[in-house]
C-alpha cells in the first residue's frame, strides 16, 4: 500500500473479541484461595491403609508436618486382617485439608482416602464418663443422663460411669450437663463414620 492510500477495513486488524460486560474473551480464571486463607471448619477423613508397622506414624507426621492438629484418630482393622481403616477428624480450611489429603495417597501403603464432610453418612463416637455422685443426687444424675439416651455401666460409692454413644455433638451435650455434678475422668474413642447407601470405600482398594 502506497503512503498516500487510506488503509481499508480489510487491512487494519480486528479488535479482540470482547466477552460479557467488556471483558477480554480471554480472560484469566479467578485465583485460587491460598492455603491456610479460608475459614476453618471440622473435616472427616477416612484412609484405607495396610495393616503394617509404622503406617500410623506417617499418617500422623504428615498432618503434624501440615500443621494439623488432629481432633480424633481412630483406627482399626477391617473384615480384612491385612486392611485398617483409619478415621482422621481435623480442622482446616477446604484448600488446605484437599492437599494433605492428595499428599495422603503418596505414603507407602496407603490405599484409598477419602474426605466424607459433605456426604450423608452414619457417624458415631463412644465415651465413658466417670461422673461423681452421692446418694442425695443418684437419681438425678440418672435421670439427666437417660434424658440423653446415655446409660450407667458402673455403679460405685461416690460415682457412676456413664456410656454416652452418638455425634460429636451429642457427646459433647451430655458431657456438658453432667459437668455440673463433677468429672472425675473422662474418655472418648474419637469419631467413626460410614457413608449411606451401597457404595464402600473398602471394596473400592480391590478393583
Amino acid at each position: 500500500m502506497s503512503a498516500d492510500q487510506a488503509p481499508t477495513a480489510s487491512s487494519v486488524p480486528a479488535a479482540p473479541a470482547a466477552g460479557p460486560a467488556g471483558s477480554p474473551a480471554h480472560a484469566a480464571p479467578p485465583a485460587r484461595s491460598l492455603p491456610g486463607s479460608g475459614p476453618t471448619r471440622r473435616h472427616v477423613i477416612v484412609a484405607i491403609v495396610n495393616n503394617k508397622p509404622g503406617v500410623l506414624n506417617r499418617v500422623s507426621s504428615l498432618m503434624r508436618a501440615r500443621s494439623f492438629n488432629i481432633e480424633s484418630l481412630a483406627v482399626s482393622h477391617t473384615d480384612d486382617p491385612s486392611i485398617s481403616r483409619m478415621t482422621i477428624t481435623l480442622r482446616g480450611d477446604d484448600v488446605l485439608v484437599e492437599q494433605a489429603t492428595k499428599q495422603l495417597y503418596r505414603l507407602i501403603d496407603v490405599l484409598k482416602v477419602q474426605e466424607i464432610t459433605t456426604e450423608p453418612s452414619v457417624e458415631h463416637e463412644l465415651a465413658l464418663i466417670k461422673v461423681r455422685s452421692t446418694e442425695a443426687n443418684r437419681a438425678e444424675v440418672i435421670k439427666v443422663v437417660e434424658l440423653y439416651h446415655g446409660r450407667v455401666v458402673d455403679v460405685a460409692d461416690g460415682s457412676l460411669i456413664v456410656e454416652a454413644i452418638g455425634t460429636e455433638a451429642e457427646v459433647d451435650a451430655l458431657i456438658a450437663l453432667v459437668r455440673g455434678f463433677g468429672i472425675k475422668e473422662l474418655v472418648r474413642s474419637g469419631t467413626v463414620v460410614m457413608v449411606r447407601g451401597s457404595q464402600s470405600i473398602e471394596e473400592a482398594t480391590k478393583r
